[in-house]
């Protein structure tokens, strides 16, 4: 299945005419033609079929076939609050690879340590779709605003709340051995750098359980991914 995303898509339209780019898409690099179904999804959990009627490169139209719910794959909801990285490819990597595996909210923050405080939104959610398109998934993250991290820990709350440093001084546990199965989880990733002292006493004051990702010290979207996959395993 090929799958595409339009957040303008809805039932009650007899007819999708797609951008452009996305018409281009279509039309010269996967070469469809009249006839041909494509599949769209809106990012809230509907799959549209559609059949193609004008196979144009600058207006591609496409005419409803059916359409079908899908409830989300995991039984968790998982939100990742992590700085981006000084490197912004590593941290748009941990945004594709993060969504492939499965994430439902992700916001940016601002720490003390970090070397980036300014990202473009709208790349990164560009980043996002098409990890949702290319894991054949129908819900896409959300992704917040950057936020000041003490505004963050201050307001955020979730069922379970996790801060993943590197002060081997506070006693630290691996998320199995924390992790209440089929809950909402909020993970905190610092930046290079680490979170400061005074960061991971906030956030220790405001019931985030301090984890462990192992012996290694790992690079910030590496952890990012690490805690990911990790909530991912625990739920198979």
């Amino acid at each position: 299945m090929q799958l595409f995303y339009s957040p303008i898509i809805s039932e009650n339209n007899d007819q999708i005419i797609f951008d452009k780019e996305e018409s281009r898409h279509i039309v010269k690099v996967l070469r469809k033609k009249e006839g041909d179904l494509l599949y769209i999804t809106d990012g809230n959990g509907t799959l549209f079929e559609v059949e193609i009627l004008i196979s144009n490169q600058k207006k591609c139209i496409a005419q409803f076939l059916k359409k079908e719910k899908k409830e989300r794959s995991r039984s968790y909801y998982l939100h990742m609050a992590i700085a981006p990285t000084k490197n912004i490819g590593r941290f748009e990597w941990f945004l594709e690879k993060a969504t492939e595996i499965g994430v439902d909210e992700i916001t940016p923050i601002v720490c003390k340590n970090s070397e980036r405080k300014i990202v473009k939104i709208d790349r990164l959610q560009k980043i996002i779709q098409g990890g949702m398109k290319q894991s054949l998934q129908f819900h896409l993250p959300v992704l917040n605003p950057p936020i000041k991290y003490y505004d963050f820990v201050n307001k955020h709350k979730n069922d379970q709340l996790f801060i993943a440093h590197c002060e081997e001084a506070i006693e630290r546990k691996t998320l199995d051995k924390l992790i209440t199965p089929n809950r909402k989880y909020t993970i905190l990733i610092g930046p290079e750098g680490d979170f400061s002292p005074e960061e991971i006493k906030q956030a220790l004051d405001n019931d985030f359980s301090p984890i462990s990702l192992g012996k290694n010290r790992l690079r910030t979207e590496t952890a990012g991914i690490t805690c990911v996959q990790h909530v991912s395993f625990i739920h198979l």
